[in-house]
């Protein structure tokens, strides 16, 4: 009985969190105090929900008990009349809107609030006081509730190396008083590149989780998709911001097609796009008419996001998988490569290179990378290497490589569907 509260509390958490710790952040302006608040409640429900049963709004219940903690930590300092009058107007905000333990749950002003804190917590995270690396984890820590472990994995480094630049970032932030607010005006800009980049990797680690028993978690897409609409609203003129909406709005339309009844992964070529979400495709097409748009209007090229979001289009405009214009996908790839060079860019570039011109054009630039040792865990080289050998009809070698990826793999399901691709193979 009490693993399964656990499990619960746990979902609830990794749910709630972010919008838990913005609260309390609004509350004592502090992002490190406001996260060790909200591990408080965290620690109450641990402690009470076992005995008494999860309630039966389990994200209320932590919001209010974290916020309980937050008054009680304000009645204890010595500034608290200056805290309280900072603090003053927003509490009486908060009472308009929420009833008693919160039993009816959220008004839709409510959830605003909640959105405008998300926006002040994802911005201040960002602040340029920090590294571009610490930004992006302490935000992914914060925002998407993950762990160390699957920080370290989209970054591709050691996990101590993430735990130590998220507790050096929420010192800094403490120590140098930085403001719990959205930044306007130039500032806005300047900040605005290092928050595309952490929604986009929440968005990623909902779309194909680096860990666990599931494919995906749809919780952090639309958490990421929620706020990526949200930064369109605030700088409207930014073509990659809508870039960014029409790459994520294009992506999550293949949610439904991209698990079977069992939940196990369908890959792109072979999911039924009958079952592609057709508003998200048509919200997406018009994000990228946008950004098109601003760019045209501003002489300027287009961004990697923007880039991305038009290799997605062609995915979306193809009414079968035989009718993808891989030809235009791998050109697109040949810009994005000039345009943000990476070892992942790389390895999609050889994909698509492999399906414009044939294998063993893509497998070229695979052995290049295979010299790299950023991807040296990184399951999905091996992968992409076993599929191209396997359609060179080098079978052993594709097993060698399959099973080399399935190794890396640390999401079950990802293992699941290379372990099927061994099978799959020809004997000998």
């Amino acid at each position: 009985m009490h693993s399964a509260t656990h499990q619960a509390i746990a979902t609830v958490w990794r749910m709630e969190s972010a919008k838990i710790v913005g609260a309390v952040a609004r509350m004592v302006r502090d992002i490190g105090l406001a996260e060790e608040l909200a591990q408080d409640a965290l620690v109450s429900a641990l402690e009470h929900w076992p005995g008494t049963g999860v309630p039966g709004n389990p994200g209320a219940w932590l919001m209010t008990a974290a916020r309980n903690k937050a008054l009680d930590r304000l009645r204890r300092e010595k500034s608290l009349e200056g805290k309280l009058e900072q603090i003053g107007h927003d509490m009486e905000a908060q009472e308009a809107h929420l009833v008693p333990d919160f039993v009816d749950g959220l008004d839709a002003a409510r959830e605003a609030e909640i959105g405008d804190d998300l926006l002040r917590l994802i911005f201040t995270a960002c602040h340029p006081l920090l590294s571009t690396e610490a930004r992006v984890a302490l935000t992914l820590k914060l925002l998407g509730g993950l762990t160390t472990h699957e920080i370290a994995r989209a970054f591709l480094v050691q996990e101590p190396t993430i735990a130590q630049r998220i507790t050096r970032a929420k010192r800094t932030l403490t120590e140098a008083h930085v403001p719990f607010e959205v930044p306007r005006g130039d500032e806005l800009g300047a900040r605005l590149a290092s928050v595309l980049e952490v929604v986009y990797l929440v968005f990623n680690e909902g779309y194909t989780a680096s860990a666990g028993e599931d494919w995906m978690r749809p919780a952090l897409t639309d958490e990421a998709l929620r706020l990526g609409r949200m930064l369109a609203g605030l700088a409207p003129g930014e073509p990659e911001v809508h870039g960014l909406v029409a790459l994520m709005e294009l992506q999550a339309s293949r949610t439904a097609a991209r698990v079977d009844a069992s939940g196990r992964p369908v890959l792109l070529l072979e999911q039924d796009r009958t079952r592609w979400d057709r508003l998200l495709v048509t919200r997406g097409l018009a994000a990228l008419e946008r950004a098109e748009a601003l760019c045209a209007s501003h002489g300027q090229a287009l961004g990697s996001y923007a880039l991305q979001a038009e290799i997605a289009a062609c995915h979306a405009r193809a009414r079968t998988g035989a009718e993808t214009d891989w030809v235009r996908i791998a050109a697109i790839y040949d810009a994005l490569a000039r345009l943000v060079p990476s070892p992942v860019v790389e390895l999609n570039r050889a994909v698509a290179v492999s399906m414009a011109f044939g294998p063993a054009a893509g497998l070229t630039i695979i052995d290049v990378l295979n010299t790299d040792k950023s991807l040296q865990n990184y399951q999905w080289l091996p992968s992409v290497r076993g599929d191209l050998l396997a359609r060179l009809g080098r079978n052993s070698e594709a097993r060698a490589a399959f099973e080399q990826a399935a190794q890396l793999a640390v999401n079950l399901r990802e293992r699941e569907l290379l372990i099927e691709r061994i099978r799959q193979l020809p004997a000998g």
